[in-house]
């Protein structure tokens, strides 16, 4: 049997084609209707099952454990690079994006050691590259990679980043905050030490915590290294263990909203189902957005379902602030682009949305409003992109 279509959001709300905050379901807005004591034995209960859930969602067999941190994906970044990462440490961080960049500012604030491969928007980290960094600085002790680079779109290469830094006996980190849910992030098929997500991501809860998923032996190697009293996860760890609590006041209503989102995300069928609808979300926005002239930033092979970067037209009667007004007044709130060499929107794929919901999202009508004639990129758009994937 087909599954249900999803309704619009309740009150003519706008679907948020946004990589999170993202459009809920109704069950997960409810369950923020009520009071949570963050001391009592029912809200103690609620934690151990959603780290037990997201423990089964990863694979994991019983090495791994997962904590909880109050706060952004970013706060949950940089919890894992300050507990994980010894003061003498370095890490190779490998970028193609703004959430990359961030990862190593991060850690000259920890003042943590770092190396960078940045390889612009448009393009992947490879093994071999990667490989050959490993092999030129014996220093390096940890490799930093993002699963999808939510910036651009990229969907970066996780299991050849993987194997060479295995290969090589350096640990791996991962930011799999905008994939993990969706995307394949098994722990038994890459070896990775740790991972971070979010609850406003692929499991389609809302915003006010992240997650950390790391091995019981690097949580336990990681006492008293953190430079913060707030983001020391083996501190968050011991005390979850022990008491069921956390360590300071939780995010409730979230906590309650996420475990919500979580069995609905067993219930549709896990992360091979919902890969599969974000698919077909992207594949449908793409088709109807290139059928208008618009141009992708990414080749298909790169082409991520969880968000989607779209060139600005080079028609001058395009202006992104009129673009995105007429689409929100059409019920589809998009997003900012991030890149560095061209002008950009990005249009999210993931959240409850369907393949019909996706096929309104096209967005003529907004160009007509603007009397936008053409929906082709500039010139040199098209020849940067050109010569960075070559």
């Amino acid at each position: 049997m087909p599954p249900a279509r999803i309704a619009d959001p309740a009150s003519g709300a706008p679907f948020l084609l946004t990589p999170g905050p993202l459009t809920t379901s109704a069950e997960v807005k409810r369950a923020m209707l009520r009071d949570w004591g963050s001391w009592d034995d029912d809200f103690r209960a609620m934690t151990a099952e959603m780290r037990q859930r997201l423990l089964a969602i990863a694979g994991d067999r019983g090495d791994y454990d997962c904590v909880p941190m109050q706060g952004s994906g970013s706060f949950c970044v940089e919890a894992m690079l300050g507990s994980f990462v010894p003061r003498d440490g370095k890490v190779l961080v490998l970028a193609n994006g703004a959430y990359g960049l961030r990862a190593a500012q991060t850690l000259a604030y920890l003042g943590r050691g770092c190396s960078l491969i940045d390889k612009g928007d448009y393009l992947p980290p490879r093994g071999a590259e990667v490989s050959a960094a490993l092999a030129a600085d014996p220093a390096i002790t940890h490799v930093l990679a993002i699963h999808c680079e939510t910036s651009s779109g990229i969907l970066n290469p996780l299991a050849e980043i993987a194997e060479v830094t295995a290969q090589a006996g350096r640990e791996l980190l991962v930011d799999s905050m905008s994939a993990f849910g969706a995307l394949p992030l098994d722990v038994t098929e890459i070896q990775v030490e740790a991972f971070v997500s979010s609850a406003n991501k692929c499991i389609e809860g809302v915003p006010g915590f992240g997650f950390v998923i790391a091995r019981k032996s690097t949580l336990a190697a990681a006492k008293g290294n953190s430079h913060s009293l707030a983001l020391d996860l083996y501190a968050q760890w011991q005390v979850m263990n022990t008491t069921g609590q956390w360590r300071f006041t939780p995010p409730t209503h979230a906590v309650a909203a996420f475990l919500t989102a979580l069995r609905a995300h067993e219930a549709e069928g896990g992360a091979s189902a919902r890969l599969a609808r974000y698919t077909n979300n992207r594949d449908i926005v793409v088709a109807g957005m290139r059928a208008i002239g618009f141009e992708t930033l990414l080749d298909d092979a790169w082409l991520s379902p969880i968000i989607v970067t779209f060139f600005c037209p080079a028609d001058p009667a395009f202006d992104f602030a009129r673009f995105y007004a007429a689409m929100k007044a059409r019920g589809f709130i998009i997003y900012p682009g991030k890149l560095t060499v061209a002008e950009s929107f990005r249009i999210g794929c993931i959240g409850q949305m369907d393949g019909d919901i996706m096929l309104r999202a096209a967005a003529a009508e907004a160009l007509a409003e603007l009397d936008v004639r053409s929906a082709a990129p500039p010139e040199a758009a098209k020849a940067a992109r050109a010569q960075l994937v070559a």
